[in-house]
């Protein structure tokens, strides 16, 4: 061999550096996995034991954010029809932000009372997508209790932003719907469903059709805001009459329209299927852990088999 030539092999990159082979289709598995151990790493390390989930249009703003852009629109001196239907929409926005201010209450009330339970592990901590609307005003009610709060982001190409009120400890970013999915039906004990679109739909029926195929190893309470929106945009009962679904099935699903009815129906629910009663502090229980119903044999709170 030539001395003067240098060695046409070089140090191959450890395979766990090597980015081409991470990011490509081949390190697609590991990127899945990272996506599952991560946060189930972050969740042991916060203590988290499970979770109450909200859904809910991002296209909420709070009552303050939508008067003042209602405010300034029509501040502006411009008649055009464009303008005009921009205004239309900035009161359209005022009319709904007491889905945001409610969806903000209703989260502070529950964090309130899970500080006072004496369990070993931080209780049906608020969880949300982590984006703006009814997931923000979620997070923000918990934290503003003083609660830690969890942010499930997924990343999009218009760039969902998390919003601010996350505990940054808990504060995820997804590649994977499915991945994210998984997290939301893992830890959730219940489920809120305020008014939405395609995304709060697509979440709240898979979640409600686990729980009705009984894939969830263990109770699931579902908790609907404002009947008179979901009348609307679904009739429940034409699914009986067509029987698509049983009439049992509806029992799955509660209703709720005002922050009070739902924290007390949720407090009630939770107490009865999800906290041990017994005589001094609860022993720390694993991750996810839940009461069994009667007659289901397993030993684990995996969300399927």
């Amino acid at each position: 061999m030539d001395d003067d030539k240098s060695h046409p092999n070089q140090r191959a990159p450890l395979a766990y550096e090597n980015r081409k082979f991470l990011n490509g289709p081949d390190g697609r598995i590991l990127r899945i996995l990272a996506e599952y151990q991560e946060p189930l790493s972050k969740f042991r390390r916060e203590r988290i034991q499970d979770t109450i989930v909200f859904f809910g249009s991002a296209r909420f703003r709070s009552l303050e954010a939508s008067q003042a852009a209602l405010q300034e629109l029509r501040s502006a001196a411009d008649t055009s029809p464009d303008h005009q239907e921009s205004i239309r929409r900035a009161e359209a926005a005022v009319a709904g932000s007491h889905y945001y201010e409610d969806a903000r209450r209703l989260a502070f009330l529950i964090s309130k009372w899970t500080q006072t339970l004496a369990q070993p592990r931080h209780r049906f901590v608020v969880c949300t997508g982590g984006g703006p609307g009814i997931m923000e005003a979620a997070n923000r009610g918990a934290s503003e209790a003083g609660g830690k709060t969890i942010g499930l982001n997924i990343h999009l190409p218009f760039e969902q932003v998390p919003n601010a009120y996350i505990t940054p400890d808990l504060n995820f970013e997804f590649h994977y719907f499915f991945m994210r999915k998984l997290w939301f039906a893992y830890l959730a004990k219940a489920l809120v469903v305020f008014p939405g679109g395609f995304g709060t739909f697509d979440e709240a029926f898979e979640l409600l059709t686990l729980a009705q195929t009984e894939k969830l190893a263990k109770h699931i309470t579902v908790v609907f805001f404002s009947k008179e929106y979901w009348s609307k945009v679904v009739n429940f009962q034409a699914l009986v009459d067509a029987g698509t679904i049983s009439a049992k099935d509806l029992d799955l699903i509660h209703w709720a329209d005002t922050p009070e009815a739902a924290y007390e129906y949720l407090r009630a629910d939770l107490e009865h299927h999800h906290i041990d009663h017994g005589n001094g502090p609860e022993k720390a229980p694993d991750f996810a852990k839940t009461r069994l119903r009667p007659g289901k044999n397993v030993t684990e709170n995996y969300t399927a088999s």
